[in-house]
């Protein structure tokens, strides 16, 4: 199998959510001697990258998007059990979390999972999380980006405490706050001084990416 042929297999993988293909892909690549972070880079994280790009157009849905991260997390674990990830750089840190008194986290899950994808840390805080948590996450790791989930309109302020703690601390110029959630809109991310407003798992690493390229 070409080199080109074990990329397009991994990264059709993801695509079908495949875990045999995917696994089928891993085992041509060390057999054929194809760079295992290029696999993941070019193969496996590309068909994520279409994947998203579907999601935010409203060509898949949620259930085919959370199988097919299954199946990502599956392929990177395998990876990385085969290499020191240690000596890859990572392209920046996003600290990640829902709100303190929201549980709801999938949506928070699918970003944290496809933003990590794509070469950047990804420090996830979970659900519930208190604005503070964030703050402190973001100091210790010299976070570039914070993301915050409200899926509640009673949780939402959190976010604009998050956002009030950065000013306090004088941090808000060193990192880069995106927001979402259901009831979450650009209004919103205006009204309270976030930087992002991200609808979905895309927009959200589409920002990410474009943000890095500038640096």
């Amino acid at each position: 199998m070409s080199k080109e042929k074990v990329l397009e297999t991994a990264k059709t993988a993801i695509i079908e959510a495949d875990e045999d293909m995917a696994m089928e892909a891993l085992h041509a690549a060390e057999a054929e001697g194809v760079e295992l972070f290029e696999l993941l880079s070019d193969g496996y994280s590309a068909g994520m990258k279409v994947l998203g790009d579907q999601f935010g157009m409203g060509e898949i849905f949620l259930p085919e998007l959370i199988f097919a991260t299954e199946v990502m997390k599956m392929a990177t674990a395998e990876i990385e059990s085969r290499l020191d990830m240690s000596e890859i750089k990572a392209k920046g840190t996003l600290v990640i979390g829902t709100v303190e008194g929201d549980v709801h986290d999938i949506g928070k899950g699918i970003v944290a999972s496809l933003v990590k994808t794509n070469g950047v840390d990804v420090i996830d805080l979970g659900r519930e999380v208190p604005a503070q948590n964030f703050i402190d996450a973001v100091k210790e790791h010299k976070a570039e980006f914070l993301g915050s989930s409200a899926l509640l309109t009673t949780t939402m302020t959190v976010q604009k405490e998050i956002e009030q703690l950065l000013e306090d601390e004088g941090m808000k110029d060193s990192v880069q706050t995106m927001i979402g959630g259901a009831p979450v809109t650009q209004r919103w991310a205006d009204r309270i001084g976030a930087d992002k407003y991200c609808e979905d798992a895309s927009d959200t690493v589409n920002f990410i990416m474009d943000w890095i390229e500038k640096l």
